[in-house]
């Protein structure tokens, strides 16, 4: 029998442990070539999952050349045509022709690696909602074209020279009178260009975090997020979200007091993956424990600006009186994402660290991209952008809700986020995100498993919908998808539960 544990509660999706199990007992020698292998149907019965989970392990297996199915015969591990064992090679990372394999050496896969690989390659049949991001149909290129061609005439030979590590100081200095406001830059902060949120976190992490460093962060979350502090040796800690309200303060007190807790990361608005937003008196209870334990916050304000209804909430760093939030932003999710261009607001002397180690990491952000960014900020065309924006926004989250409403099981919940790009979707207990998606993907409809944003006890039953990059259309025929797909599922589990009752009855009352 092959000795293959499935951990539930993992970000990692059980399919890829799976597959990830049997490429390892090939690689220390345990399943040799000609080795036949069990039926899907039969391991997926054994490890008490879904057969596609197995037939997914198995179909990435077969494309990697480890593994090979004969009709009539069964699966088998390759070797030699006539399916006769030979040795294995002389080391795991080496292959017939000796080159490297360079799969076998590389560090275990990650959520986010994970989420690649469930989701399909771009396509225009595909519906997916499995990215948050803003659609390039509402890109305004023209206006864009045109300041780029503006700072290139008047500030061409200076900007595509190397510039200072904290940002173009035009860009800084509108970027402050921006935020101001919000009352967002106070007089003992300063504005850090950034390669984007991703960057600001790795630089964050970098300055504050050693070996050991307790971090608090919102479960679930955004997976980048738990990228930035992958590999740190550091001890993260997961505090419940509630559903539609943020996280749980009372939940955060806790873990302050019985933690010595190095950093907290929130993302109050709109937070990814669930929507929810925190409300002003839960802020103030957050700001309140960060003082009481001093303990710097990091509030991630990504989707902030793209509220569509209800009233907007001050920010964590406009509420802080103790100095002790630093701010994180991007124009990532407002325009243009593939510039790469971020800020960070950070009282001066964690601005300077910040500074420091963002030289080392790669000098400075594009003079260019930052440059034109200004002159987008300049001539007003951000804000008229963002205005447009909402209103497509606006339409298409209330698209989605009404789709919703009309398509779900009534056992299905959602949250109804009053802005961002997500709405959180639950499921009927006993039902699997992941392996809906198997059978979606069948009807070219794709979205992000939930289990992918937990940091611990992953909610397999969760899954995340991104709506902005579809049109209103799209967005309902994809959910009408998968509402007759999750009825399916959810008929054949309470056949399934009600066959066991049946069954367990019938040994009792033997």
């Amino acid at each position: 029998m092959l000795p293959l544990q499935i951990q539930p509660g993992s970000r990692i999706p059980v399919y890829v442990q799976l597959r990830d199990q049997l490429r390892s007992l090939v690689r220390i020698g345990q399943l040799l070539p000609g080795d036949r292998i069990p039926p899907s149907r039969e391991l997926a019965a054994r490890l008490g999952v879904h057969r596609t989970t197995v037939a997914n392990a198995y179909a990435d297996l077969e494309a990697e050349g480890l593994i090979r199915g004969h009709v009539g015969r069964g699966t088998f591990i390759c070797g030699e045509p006539d399916g006769q064992r030979v040795a294995p090679a002389a080391t795991p990372a080496a292959t017939k022709a000796g080159a490297v394999r360079w799969d076998s050496l590389f560090a275990e896969e990650r959520a986010e690696e994970a989420l690649d690989r469930l989701l399909p390659p771009p396509s225009g049949k595909m519906i997916s909602f499995a990215v948050a991001r803003p659609p390039e149909d509402l890109f305004p290129l023209d206006d864009f074209r045109r300041c780029c061609s503006a700072v290139l005439r008047r500030h061409g030979g200076e900007i595509l020279q190397l510039g200072p590590t904290d940002g173009y100081r035009p860009l800084r200095e509108l970027l402050a009178e921006w935020l101001r406001r919000d009352a967002i830059v106070g007089p003992h902060d300063r504005v850090l260009v950034t390669g984007g949120c991703q960057q600001s976190l790795d630089l964050l992490a970098r300055v504050f975090l050693r070996s050991g460093d307790t971090v608090l962060i919102e479960n679930p979350t955004y997976p980048g997020a738990l990228a930035a502090l992958a590999g740190r040796h550091i001890r993260a800690l997961g505090v419940p979200v509630r559903p539609g309200a943020g996280v749980d303060p009372e939940a955060l007190g806790f873990a302050l007091e019985r933690n010595r807790v190095k950093l907290v990361l929130l993302m109050p608005d709109f937070q990814n993956p669930t929507g929810s937003t925190l409300s002003a008196a839960d802020r103030r209870r957050v700001l309140a424990l960060a003082e009481r334990y001093r303990v710097p916050v990091i509030e991630d304000h990504i989707y902030a600006q793209l509220r569509v209804r209800g009233q907007p909430v001050p920010s964590l760093k406009a509420l802080d009186r103790a100095g002790l939030v630093i701010q994180i932003d991007s124009f990532s999710k407002l325009a243009f994402p593939g510039l790469r261009v971020g800020w960070c607001v950070a009282p001066e002397p964690v601005a300077e660290r910040l500074r420091l180690a963002k030289q080392a990491a790669d000098l400075h952000t594009s003079q260019l991209a930052q440059a034109a960014l200004a002159e987008f900020l300049r001539r007003g065309l951000l804000d008229r952008h963002l205005e447009e924006t909402r209103k497509v926004y606006r339409r298409r989250l209330a698209a989605a809700q009404e789709a919703l409403e009309r398509y779900m099981p009534e056992e299905v919940l959602w949250s109804e986020p009053e802005g961002g790009m997500c709405i959180w979707v639950t499921l009927p207990p006993g039902l699997d995100a992941v392996e809906l998606l198997v059978a979606a993907r069948e009807r070219r409809v794709a979205f992000a498993p939930g289990r992918l944003f937990y940091l611990d006890n992953a909610q397999p039953n969760t899954l995340r919908l991104g709506v902005s990059e579809l049109d209103e259309g799209r967005i309902g025929r994809g959910l009408r998808v998968l509402g007759e797909l999750i009825r399916s599922e959810w008929r054949r589990a309470r056949a399934r539960r009600a066959a066991r009752a049946e069954g367990a009855s019938a040994v009792t009352l033997v």
